[in-house]
């Protein structure tokens, strides 16, 4: 069984996958945003076909600092509701304070350019999202 793991922005969406024992998440794409949520679903719907399995997406939910539901946050409650409306699956939503500010960190270190964490940021958020809820089910 594996878990779907997406950083949910307004331009892109960043996807991961576990390993099929939900130990570690891995990143996998990135998808341009649709002109509507049905065009988001059926881009996903691939990704899923591609990996067996899964069974659960987690989204990240981009509260503010202080734990409040922003603007950015209902939206992606939004599409939330969508994709428990068009998949049989559990749909999650998972904290994802500062996984962008950790992702990006982790690029730099490792010497990727502007351009090139411009390509791979979302994708490494929706991985430290995905991780940070598998290592939170093992505790």
């Amino acid at each position: 069984m594996r878990i779907l793991g997406l950083d949910c922005g307004d331009k892109r969406i960043g996807v991961a996958v576990s390993d099929p024992l939900g130990l570690t998440a891995q990143a996998v794409a990135v998808i341009g945003k649709g002109d509507s949520f049905e065009d988001d679903v059926r881009e996903l719907n691939k990704i899923i076909k591609k990996y067996e399995g899964v069974n659960e997406i987690v989204v990240g939910l981009p509260k503010m600092m202080s734990g409040e539901i922003g603007i950015q946050a209902r939206k992606v409650l939004e599409f939330v509701e969508f994709l428990k409306n068009n998949f049989n699956l559990q749909v999650t939503t998972w904290d994802e304070r500062l996984t962008t500010v950790q992702a990006e960190r982790t690029l730099i270190s490792a010497g990727l350019s502007r351009e090139k964490r411009k390509k791979v940021i979302d994708k490494s958020a929706a991985t430290y999202i995905l991780q940070s809820y598998l290592d939170s089910r093992r505790k």
